[in-house]
């Protein structure tokens, strides 16, 4: 026995009703044991969720039954994901899913990369895809994503907004930047031009209206993408929440007879949205359109 087989065996035997009889116990674990000549850990671990069939075969099914719903709530309370840029065109990540989620995701990315049978190479043809192309698979899985299909993060779909100035459309040299602050090569954002819709970027430009007075209370769409092209996030200094995180404030109240437009609006993200309408609260607006909040004396 290695030592990952002996904690699986251990692990399943102690996973066995507190009540049982001593000589079932260990007629299970003789049992395991006696697998493990001829399986791994996993193997075993999954021979091991079926243990009670040696022992008590009439009530296996329930009992496996009740193991894997416990299985799967500790699943689902223990999804996490985090990514981080390293700052050299990157980002790194970590994330812990539940076994229904994660063959779901896996088989998605071999269904995207999957050779193609024209493109077999060799006598054997072309080996399963490796970390690269299962990574590129990835990044397509996301890039294709249909955005309608999303919730909408901050009042709009989760569309992620490019602005580029007419001259990096046309090809020259300039870069182009994201509206959540990272900034791409003009190549890129010209292929992202070609294969997507283009947002106007333009404020106040022709195209959109930004401005609908007291005809109704909530910014629109195209409000939301001018304010956060131009605040990039909250607009409370010292804050770095991104656009797709921050509400839409009015700077005039419309409880009070403001209007709604990008003009009069800004980004505030929830915990400064909140300051701004507590009493307890002065905001001072400062240069540059940034504001400050104090506490009230």
């Amino acid at each position: 026995l290695v030592l990952e087989q002996a904690q699986v065996i251990v692990h399943a035997v102690e996973q066995l009703p507190a009540d049982l009889d001593t000589a079932l116990v260990e007629q299970a674990e003789r049992h395991l044991v006696a697998e493990a000549r001829h399986h791994d850990a996993k193997t075993l671990r999954i021979l091991g969720r079926r243990l009670f069939e040696v022992i008590a075969p009439d009530q296996a099914d329930e009992r496996e039954a009740k193991l894997l719903e416990r299985e799967e709530a500790e699943a689902a309370a223990s999804l996490r994901f985090t990514m981080a840029e390293d700052g050299h065109g990157r980002v790194h990540g970590r994330f812990t899913l539940d076994a229904l989620t994660g063959a779901m995701l896996k088989k998605a990315l071999l269904a995207i990369a999957a050779p193609k049978h024209q493109a077999t190479q060799g006598p054997l043809g072309e080996r399963r895809p490796g970390p690269e192309r299962m990574g590129r698979a990835f990044a397509e899985l996301i890039q294709r994503y249909p955005t309608d299909q999303l919730p909408n993060s901050g009042g709009l779909n989760a569309t992620v907004v490019v602005t580029m100035t007419l001259e990096t459309l046309e090809g020259r040299l300039q870069a182009a930047h994201l509206d959540t602050g990272e900034r791409i090569s003009p190549g890129l954002a010209r292929r992202l031009a070609c294969e997507a819709g283009i947002i106007p970027a333009v404020l106040g430009g022709p195209s959109e209206v930004l401005d609908v007075g007291r005809k109704t209370r909530f910014h629109t769409a195209p409000m939301r993408i001018a304010m956060a092209l131009r605040d990039q996030g909250c607009t409370t200094v010292g804050c770095d929440w991104p656009p797709g995180l921050c509400h839409a404030h009015h700077d005039h109240p419309w409880s009070k007879g403001g209007g709604t437009s990008a003009k009069t609006g800004r980004l505030l993200c929830p915990k400064h949205h909140t300051r701004a309408h507590d009493p307890g609260f002065t905001m001072t607006k400062l240069p540059g359109g940034k504001v400050a909040f104090t506490r009230r004396t």
